[in-house]
């Protein structure tokens, strides 16, 4: 098996839910889940598209840490509480994802780990083999 590479955010649930913000393996890097929130709490707050655009820049972030970016993102999922503001979660991932792509899949579930998360996103990268 390749190295693996576990990359974490510092947050004390990693520890108590037993989890990574990231991982590469390889050249294959996953993102766990990522909802709005930031030091200061939730992003956001009752806006589709905000939570959206803030939950991309915290997964680019994390990517750079492992060695890539957006353009080697192939897979993201996008877990929604309100499948009908479908518009603005597809907008917000449109102005990132637009020209690269990846596979995507947008599913509506009945909450996220508090009700101020309107939307949470995983995603998938692979890095060119060398």
């Amino acid at each position: 098996m390749s190295q693996r590479i576990n990359i974490s955010s510092g947050a004390p649930w990693e520890a108590i839910v037993g989890y990574s913000r990231a991982v590469r393996v390889g050249n294959i890097i996953e993102v766990t889940g990522t909802v709005a929130v930031d030091d200061n709490g939730p992003v956001g707050v009752g806006d589709a598209y905000e939570q959206t655009k803030f939950i991309i820049q915290k997964i680019e972030k994390v990517l750079a840490q492992a060695g890539a970016n957006l353009t080697h993102v192939v897979r993201t999922r996008l877990f929604v509480t309100d499948i009908a503001q479908w518009e603005a979660y597809g907008k917000a991932h449109g102005e990132f994802f637009g020209e690269i792509r990846p596979c995507t899949t947008m599913v509506e579930v009945s909450r996220l780990i508090a009700p101020e998360y309107l939307i949470e996103i995983e995603a998938t990268a692979i890095l060119e083999n060398k």
